[in-house]
């Protein structure tokens, strides 16, 4: 397992980072303020740079109603956070260590992270990355931290190719009609588009993101870019984000669109977001390596995560078009299982030394929230350490033939499984329950009110 050990500015004073950056990048004219809302989209604004002091210290000003949108920036006012307020304002901070340089920007242009506060400074509890932060602090009064990495599938698109029948823009190597290649692992696919992936490991690397491999992946013109293990739950988190914007960015630099949609096309793959997990105690040792410990702290783990997956489906799996994804053979998981090396499973234990010992969990769409699929996880994880919950039998061959818990197949039984759960009430609080219960529902209630083109071709 490759974890990334050194120091990182994570752990700088906020003055002492702007000050090291601005002295590193006197040429800096502008700045990006990028805060990730409850449906894992990125909002903000842009700024001279002279406001950089201002968001290490003071915040930045943004409304608070901003968590209270749906995936398409509208005002769901069942969350309570909107014009009944007064449509108050938040301060929203500069997270340590997120302050990067913007290498695709046409001018000299800085990016930084910011996380809400509300107006005596406390942090403000509907902040996605707020709720991960709580559920990691409850993980370090355990003496434990989450070692983790993100890996994160994507479709490269191309406008300039013939749509496909449907109308849908065309992946690249997407041919209109007949049947369609598979071609997974191939080197020729990254070579075609050198460009593309030398662009995004350059990017990665001025902006200090861990990218590890790259890969051709299981259908014409999908692609995964791989993290490296973090031994900084919330900084890996921010690489989520981070990464997603730069492929977006560097795709669009190059006349494509990279697309991080959970089922885009309905005969080939989907788009995955798997987390792999270990544990380091208080010496930075893998508590899962431990010879005579270490499975059974594996085991409960395990046990948590496949006790809690109903409920918390809807973070791993927050969109209506996710739930398509989630088709027998697919490899995307459709039951709370778990397995040694097995692919088909919700929770799979990779084949890894001793020392590597992990558990990747498979669930989430790669459109989902990073710090709200973190925080599942995590408090999953914690649940089954503090019961010391024994998980079912692993699966050895096919998860889809096997006779295990099913996942929620549809938004709407996500949402109520999601809502009636003390485990969700417990990791997250009441009011976030409720906050991303409403702004889920308001998503349904749009995609029901639509009358598909297949329907009236069928019936008008």
């Amino acid at each position: 397992m490759d974890i990334l050990s050194e120091p990182t500015a994570a752990h700088l004073d906020g003055a002492s980072e702007l000050e090291r950056f601005l002295a590193a990048h006197p040429d800096i004219e502008a700045v990006e303020y990028l805060i990730t809302d409850s449906n894992g989209v990125l909002r903000g604004k842009w700024a001279p740079v002279e406001s950089l002091k201002k968001a290490f210290t003071d915040g930045i000003n943004f409304p608070v109603s901003m968590f209270g949108l749906d995936v398409w920036g509208r005002e769901v006012m069942e969350t309570g956070l909107h014009v009944e307020t007064g449509d108050r304002d938040g301060f929203c901070k500069a997270v340590p260590g997120s302050l990067r340089i913007v290498p695709w920007a046409e001018r000299p242009t800085a990016q930084v992270l910011l996380t809400m506060h509300a107006e005596r400074g406390e942090p403000f509890d509907g902040d996605p990355r707020v709720c991960l932060q709580r559920i990691v602090d409850r993980m370090t009064a355990m003496g434990l931290t989450p070692c983790c990495a993100i890996e994160l599938e994507f479709y490269l698109l191309d406008p300039k190719l013939p749509p496909m029948p449907n109308g849908m823009m065309s992946p690249v190597y997407r041919a209109t009609s007949g049947p369609t290649p598979q071609n997974m692992y191939a080197l020729e696919d990254l070579a075609e588009y050198r460009a593309v992936f030398s662009d995004i490991w350059d990017y990665g690397k001025q902006q200090g993101l861990p990218i590890d491999t790259m890969v051709s992946e299981a259908a014409p013109g999908q692609f995964e870019v791989n993290l490296k293990h973090r031994a900084e739950p919330m900084a890996a988190a921010d690489d989520g984000v981070m990464l997603r914007r730069l492929v977006v960015e560097v795709a669009r630099k190059h006349g494509l669109k990279a697309s991080f949609m959970a089922k885009p096309f309905m005969d080939v793959a989907g788009n995955g977001f798997h987390v792999h997990v270990s544990l380091l105690d208080a010496l930075g040792h893998n508590v899962f390596a431990d010879p005579v410990t270490g499975e059974g702290k594996l085991k409960h783990c395990i046990g948590g995560l496949i006790d809690t997956m109903n409920a918390a489906t809807l973070l791993f799996v927050p969109t209506w078009n996710g739930y398509r994804r989630m088709q027998p053979g697919s490899y995307a998981p459709t039951t709370a299982s778990w397995g040694y090396n097995n692919r088909s499973v919700g929770v799979r234990i990779p084949a890894s030394p001793a020392e590597a010992r992990r558990l990747e969990h498979r669930i989430a769409g790669a459109d989902a929230n990073p710090y709200l699929v973190l925080a599942a996880i995590f408090a999953g994880m914690i649940e089954g350490l503090e019961r010391e919950i024994t998980p079912p039998p692993a699966i050895v061959r096919n998860a889809y033939d096997e006779p295990a818990q099913r996942l929620p197949d549809a938004m709407d039984d996500a949402i109520r499984l999601f809502e009636r759960s003390e485990f969700i009430r417990r990791a997250m609080g009441v009011e976030y329950r409720s906050l991303f219960a409403h702004l889920k529902k308001a998503e349904v209630a749009a995609f029901e009110a639509e009358i598909t083109p297949l329907e009236r071709t069928t019936y008008l």
